[in-house]
């Protein structure tokens, strides 16, 4: 071992300063209390840790040539040595003043694993010294095994059979000068090896704890992102647990989704980190289901992180779940836990969704839990229990329906409607539309257009029209129940709720109650023209479409949607009215001074350019170009859009 004063040999201020500049020295000076673990190693380097803005990683030693060697994992880039490089040098000074030894560098230490690709084994002046074989020396000519080389391609695989041992070793050094990250590798290998896990764990958790406190972000325009690599976390969890230490990747697992889940939550980069992060998670649920934890505990552990994983990191947990080695004796467990657990949470008002939710998953996962404990006779009670303090009928009646139980699925989607039919119509219209599908199953077809009805009044529109179409056809009633759906959209009357009867047949009471006209407060205006006019196109009424359309306009609210379905639907009878909608259209969309805009408005003028084909009058096609091309001459995109338009040969499909 080269001694420690060889380094720090008439080492003085005014030499220090020379070299660094006094500004550097004096800050060096400050840090000196900073430094700590003052290590050194078998060539007189010293190594330490130096704290700062992070914790650094500092290296120094003199060369053969009495010159400082220094290195430091800080981000000071100014072309000399840092703070740190200067604070090290002098807490070792001090050191050595006060007789105070300076240890060896721990080979199983953090410091030493972060220093590691910093360290030479040997200084270059010792090669010298090295003992050379001779060159009547034997090489060891032994070839390395094919079995042994797995996901290697067969042309290296061939060149590395070939080799001798040194040469193979010399291939490994330069792999290694020429790729950092091969240090650490073979490092840790060789301490998987021994079964020495420690330093590996301890520099994991920095890694995790660095990546975690990036702010991740992307910015599609510019292609610039800021974001964390895992790649190497998920690659070294991997290879500890194939070594099996399974315990060691959990636990780095729970601090990983904890600092993770606060990562993505304040990260905005489309979902990437999170993708990252859940690559990891599965390795930590495959060490979950090998750990010391007994299965129940497990289990236990999966599902509270479930009911937690706003961010999907636990993605691929089926395959846990699905895992033979949890018996129907560990689901018991777990779905007494869960019992429990679930006693513990209050009945919520209406207004405590949080809870409610809450209380919901718990639900769910105690279904899943009985089933696979094999104790489905559990499941009704709990579900018909919890459909009103959850307010979460749906699983109930879709669990009643796959039993077949029609009659109690029915009775407990018109007990849910009316529950949540004033505050929460989204649960009331998804209960409605299992109403109608039992009504189907049972082929009770006149219920079915009932509902549909019940469906259009309520939401007209050309895609509730269709369905009420389908459905009374079916019945043989069309007739009378288109009457009664284009009166409505004229006057607001609906039949059942006025008394009025359409031809022979009455709209029916439906499960959920009578149709009603809309109330004073409704925001709808009749008649509803659009959806006249989308009828009208529907049923290919084109002079209904024209003059609905015409009247539409004059209300001043004819949008842009509807103008183009009508265009498109009478392009061929009323070509004149299509070219005037597109000509608004067109206009509307160069005011836009856009570019994106003015490629959308040439296809608006190819259309027109076609109907004016078909019509033999390219004349007034030519006229428009003109037109638009003195109006807005100095619009240079909008001429270089023409005139690609004006270059393609637009003839009629």
């Amino acid at each position: 071992m080269k001694s420690i004063e060889t380094t720090l040999d008439g080492i003085d201020k005014a030499e220090l300063v020379d070299w660094v500049g006094s500004t550097i020295y004096s800050r060096g000076k400050s840090y000196v209390d900073s430094v700590s673990e003052l290590s050194c190693t078998e060539d007189g380097r010293l190594v330490a840790w130096v704290s700062g803005g992070s914790e650094y990683v500092t290296t120094v030693r003199r060369d053969g040539k009495g010159e400082f060697d220094y290195t430091c994992s800080c981000p000071c880039d100014h072309g000399g040595a840092c703070k740190h490089v200067v604070a090290v040098l002098l807490a070792a000074a001090e050191a050595l003043k006060k007789k105070k030894g300076i240890p060896l560098l721990d080979p199983e230490s953090d410091l030493y694993w972060e220093a590691s690709e910093y360290l030479d084994e040997e200084d270059e002046e010792d090669e010298d010294d090295q003992e050379v074989e001779a060159p009547d020396v034997k090489r060891n000519s032994g070839t390395l095994s094919a079995g042994k080389i797995e996901g290697v391609p067969k042309e290296v695989r061939s060149i590395l059979e070939k080799k001798s041992r040194e040469e193979l070793l010399e291939m490994l050094e330069g792999l290694v000068s020429e790729y950092p990250s091969m240090v650490q590798w073979l490092l840790e290998r060789e301490l998987l090896a021994k079964g020495k896990i420690d330093p590996m764990v301890r520099s994991l958790r920095k890694e995790i704890r660095n990546l975690t406190a990036m702010d991740a972000w992307s910015n599609e325009w510019n292609d610039e992102c800021s974001l964390p690599d895992y790649s190497g976390v998920e690659q070294r969890m991997r290879a500890l647990l194939d070594a099996g230490h399974a315990d060691a990747v959990f636990e780095l697992g729970q601090e990983l989704w904890q600092r993770g889940n606060e990562q993505v939550g304040r990260s905005n980069d489309d979902g990437e980190t999170a993708m990252s992060i859940g690559g990891c998670m599965k390795i930590v649920l495959k060490a979950l289901s090998e750990s010391r934890l007994s299965r129940r505990d497990q289990l236990v552990w999966l599902f509270d992180h479930l009911r937690e994983d706003a961010h999907d990191l636990l993605d691929g947990v089926e395959k846990v779940i699905e895992d033979t080695r949890y018996s129907t004796a560990d689901w018991h467990d777990l779905s007494v836990d869960l019992e429990e657990r679930l006693k513990q949470i209050p009945v919520s008002e209406k207004d405590e969704w949080r809870r409610q939710h809450r209380r919901t998953k718990f639900v769910a996962q105690l279904k899943e839990a009985y089933e696979r404990a094999k104790e489905s006779v559990k499941v009704r009670p709990l579900l018909e229990r919890e459909a009103g303090p959850c307010r979460d009928y749906e699983p109930l009646v879709e669990y009643l329906i796959e039993a077949g139980d029609f009659e109690r699925a029915r009775f407990w989607c018109i007990e849910g409607y009316g529950k949540t039919n004033e505050d929460a119509p989204g649960i009331a219209n998804a209960l409605k539309r299992r109403l109608l599908d039992l009504a189907a199953k049972e082929k009770k077809y006149d219920l079915v257009a009932a509902y549909r009805a019940l469906d259009f009044f309520q939401n007209p529109s050309a895609a509730t029209f269709t369905a009420l179409r389908d459905a009374a056809e079916k019945i043989a009633q069309w007739p009378v129940v288109r009457e009664a759906a284009i009166g409505f959209l004229h006057n607001g009357k609906v039949p059942a709720a006025s008394g009025e009867s359409c031809g022979t047949w009455f709209l029916p009471e439906t499960e959920v109650g009578q149709l009603k006209n809309p109330g004073q407060k409704s925001s709808r205006v009749f008649p509803e023209l659009t959806v006249l006019t989308e009828i009208a196109i529907l049923e290919k009424r084109h002079d209904d479409v024209v003059a609905l359309f015409k009247e539409l306009c004059q209300t001043g609210k004819c949008g842009r949607g509807i103008s183009e379905k009508v265009a498109e639907a009478v392009r061929t009878s009323y070509p004149d009215t299509s070219l005037k909608i597109w000509r608004i259209t067109v206009d509307n969309l160069i005011a836009e001074v856009k570019p994106h805009a003015y490629q959308e408005a040439a296809g608006y003028l190819r259309k027109m350019h076609k109907v004016w084909h078909e019509t033999n009058r390219l004349a007034e096609w030519n006229a428009l170009i003109a037109e638009l091309r003195t109006r807005h001459k100095p619009k240079r995109r909008l001429m270089e859009v023409l005139n690609d338009v004006e270059r393609e040969k637009l003839l009629p499909d």
